[in-house]
């Protein structure tokens, strides 16, 4: 590599370099986090099509990337727990930091998110090189078998829904988001924004639309009072290196995202850990999915995520050593940020007329859903809305509105 650690560590230049650019990357990524329904890839690719006309380096402007992506997968926990808007890799913890912050509980929601997210990053980074040589070895099998691993993560999925009833949501909530995924995802409607796409009013609408419809009728968020967190060390450790490990699968599988894995870690987690263990592992996949996303284009060429797109439109440098230590950094400052943005997030939204947020937040996905898909984008965010709204009605839960992704690539298999 043209650059070796040793190099970067002695040269103050390159410090204040790294430094520079990955703190305007943290506060990008801190944006995108905090704006409800602002899905990473959106903005990923909004930074891909200003990449070319960033003065500067192209390796510290990846590092920027890199590093609004990690912040922005602290950071997009607060909005899944004060308003009910997440990015779709935090689908499954909607809920369970739902209950948490109705039990008054939301500071330790936020501070079990920062634990999962910044334990993952310190796992990931030692696991990377390992996980990925055994992954590279086996992609090919993987790629040509994609179809049926996909249909086997779905059927398990359904399976480990606890009724009958919501089973039976599952497979109704799977099926329509697979329908809804076949006639959308490879539209390209005019819109204001060129980096746009029909994920923002697809992920807006399953996501984010049906608990703030929900929620006009609730009571808005109580008073919150416990910062402790009532989860073992130790099994906040274990759950958050699982949550790390399945962030390799979610970094090299089209298709599985952070909310299915989350699911499946928790089933090889010990102990009960209920809520907790969600929001931990969910947080913990959603960022290690972010540095896996980085090694698995180095091992096999191919960009996983939003930002890695950028990341490769921007012609960055595969410079492992620098842009891993800005991971770093970045992580550390999203954890800062995310325990202290998020209790006055929780604060703020606490004093205010519920009803009213949720109808204001309605009303921005609407616009976010038209500057990112034009007219025709608004259209699929009330039909997603719709199909959203299922899997609540059959008391299943909302990971199954993946089918989204997942059905096309099993089909297209």
């Amino acid at each position: 590599m043209a650059v070796t650690p040793v190099e970067f560590v002695a040269d103050p230049t390159l410090t204040l370099q790294l430094l520079g650019w990955t703190l305007g990357g943290a506060f990008l990524g801190s944006l995108s986090g905090l704006v409800p329904g602002l899905h990473a890839n959106n903005f990923a690719l909004l930074l891909a099509g200003v990449a070319a006309s960033v003065p500067g380096d192209p390796l510290f402007v990846g590092c920027a990337m890199l590093a609004a992506g990690v912040v922005h997968t602290f950071l997009n926990a607060v909005p899944a727990m004060a308003l009910g808007v997440p990015d779709a890799e935090m689908a499954v913890t909607t809920l369970p930091a739902h209950r948490m912050v109705q039990e008054g509980r939301g500071y330790e929601a936020i501070r079990l998110s920062a634990l999962g997210s910044i334990l993952a990053v310190l796992a990931a980074i030692p696991l990377a090189l390992p996980i990925t040589w055994g992954v590279t070895a086996a992609y090919p099998t993987i790629r040509d078998n994609l179809p049926l691993l996909l249909a086997m993560v779905v059927v398990a999925l359904i399976a480990s829904e606890f009724t009958r009833r919501a089973r039976v949501g599952a497979l109704f909530s799977f099926v329509l988001a697979t329908v809804l995924g076949l006639y959308t995802l490879d539209l390209s409607p005019d819109a204001p924004l060129e980096g746009g796409g029909m994920l923002a009013p697809i992920f807006a609408g399953l996501f984010g639309a049906p608990v703030l419809i929900d929620a006009i009728r609730g009571g808005g968020v109580p008073p919150q009072r416990e910062r402790a967190i009532a989860m073992p060390g130790w099994l906040v450790a274990v759950t958050a290196l699982a949550g790390a490990l399945a962030g390799a699968v979610v970094g090299y599988i089209p298709g599985i995202s952070a909310a299915i894995a989350a699911v499946a870690v928790l089933l090889f987690v010990p102990g009960r850990s209920g809520d907790r263990g969600y929001i931990v592992a969910t947080s913990g996949v959603d960022t290690a999915n972010t540095i896996f996303a980085l090694f698995a284009l180095v091992a096999i060429g191919q960009p996983r995520t939003g930002v890695m797109v950028a990341f490769e439109n921007a012609n960055a440098p595969l410079e492992l050593p620098i842009l891993l230590v800005g991971v770093v950094l970045a992580g550390v400052i999203g954890f800062v940020l995310v325990i202290v943005v998020g209790d006055v997030y929780l604060e703020f939204v606490g004093q205010l007329a519920y009803w009213k947020i949720s109808v204001v937040v309605l009303g921005l996905l609407c616009v976010l859903s038209f500057l990112f898909a034009g007219l025709f984008g608004i259209v699929v965010f009330f039909v997603a809305a719709a199909i959203g709204m299922v899997p609540v009605r059959f008391q299943a839960r909302r990971v199954h509105l993946m089918g989204v992704l997942i059905g096309p690539l099993m089909l297209a298999g």
